[in-house]
């Protein structure tokens, strides 16, 4: 089987390159032609030597996933599902804004936290993605954007907030992440790149040793007892370890806050009590917070807060002086909203069979 070049960062493609005979300055070469020019043709990396090409068309390929399925939404939010093998289809998104243009980039085939509220949780885990699976969903957004090497590029930031959870695919994650920061590939600021986590503490502290980019926490609620039941790794990681480690991450971020996901679900999580209690959790932490009404999804079992519960709840906590946003829901129409995202899913975990088995016993 051909190595798939996608999968090399720079120093993994230049240690692969020297295997080969080649000397470092082609590795650099290949990158700009895959990644600034979405190229996947050996032939038409024109200043590269022949003999060069002719090794890689016998050795080597730049494969990215196929695509399945590409919907526009009418506020202009595109999403694709690509095809990553066996039955699999994973979802990205791409947000264009006036001042940025976002792609949602999804890590794994589902997801093993089953937080409750996420459509992805529900639809179980298959396995996680490879870096060229990762790196495949921003090679393919450009592609598909129409970008050309003389133009700005579309993509300005990238948040890893789609299908699963990053820091559960660390190692392909960071080789990932350090492909869209190197200035061979994508060249993007670690300022513009996010990576999302629902807390799993000792990958954090890796993330901030290893590649310290963005950091956001899906932090979801205000106290243990209730994230215990709505995002369940809270059972392994607490939130007094959690801060914790957010406090430890800010000394590497490039950004000098953290910013906390908060879905605002009806009745749930979304009374004053609650903004008063997350006003004490985070007095120690330097953050924002990221208010994002629910998105409904078929027998979710939640509903979304009002909208004048979500203005209470900002108010409370930008009176204590926070800084708060709440999310303008971008692409509902073709379910390419926060928590929306499902994708293909070959479930390993039943998951699907217990929630189906639950929803239906519910009806009775």
């Amino acid at each position: 089987m051909k190595t798939n070049l996608l999968d090399f960062n720079l120093d993994q493609l230049t240690q692969h390159f020297a295997a080969m005979g080649e000397k470092p300055f082609r590795a650099k070469q290949v990158m700009r032609w895959m990644h600034q020019m979405a190229q996947s043709d050996f032939d038409a990396m024109t200043d590269i030597a022949k003999s060069l090409r002719a090794k890689l068309h016998e050795t080597a390929e730049v494969r990215v996933p196929a695509l399945m399925m590409g919907q526009e939404s009418g506020d202009g939010t595109r999403k694709w599902l690509l095809d990553v093998g066996t039955g699999n289809g994973v979802e990205t998104v791409f947000i264009p804004e006036n001042e940025r243009g976002t792609l949602c980039v999804s890590s794994q085939v589902g997801c093993a936290l089953e937080c409750t509220f996420c459509s992805t949780g529900r639809q179980g885990f298959n396995r996680n993605l490879s870096t060229a699976e990762i790196i495949g969903q921003l090679w393919w957004a450009n592609k598909a954007l129409g970008v050309t090497p003389k133009e700005e590029r579309v993509v300005s930031n990238v948040v890893m907030m789609g299908m699963g959870e990053p820091l559960a695919n660390y190692d392909n994650v960071v080789s990932a992440l350090n492909i869209m920061l190197d200035d061979h590939a994508y060249g993007l600021s670690r300022r513009r790149v996010t990576v999302s986590t629902s807390g799993l503490v000792p990958q954090m502290d890796r993330l901030r040793e290893d590649c310290p980019v963005a950091l956001a926490v899906s932090l979801h609620a205000p106290n243990d007892a209730l994230r215990d039941v709505i995002v369940p790794i809270n059972k392994k990681y607490p939130l007094k370890e959690l801060m914790a480690a957010c406090q430890r991450y800010l000394e590497r971020a490039p950004r000098d806050f953290v910013t906390f996901e908060y879905v605002m679900l009806d009745g749930i999580n979304d009374r004053p009590e609650h903004a008063r209690q997350l006003i004490e959790l985070v007095r120690d932490v330097p953050c924002k917070f990221n208010l994002i009404p629910f998105n409904p999804f078929p027998n979710s079992g939640y509903g979304r807060s009002s909208n004048n519960a979500i203005h209470i709840f900002r108010e409370l906590l930008q009176e204590a002086g926070l800084v708060v946003t709440v999310r303008k829901t971008r692409g509902d129409d073709i379910d390419a909203a926060c928590g929306q995202l499902a994708g293909q899913v070959q479930d390993k975990t039943r998951r699907q069979a217990k929630w189906t088995q639950i929803i239906e016993e519910g009806k009775q």
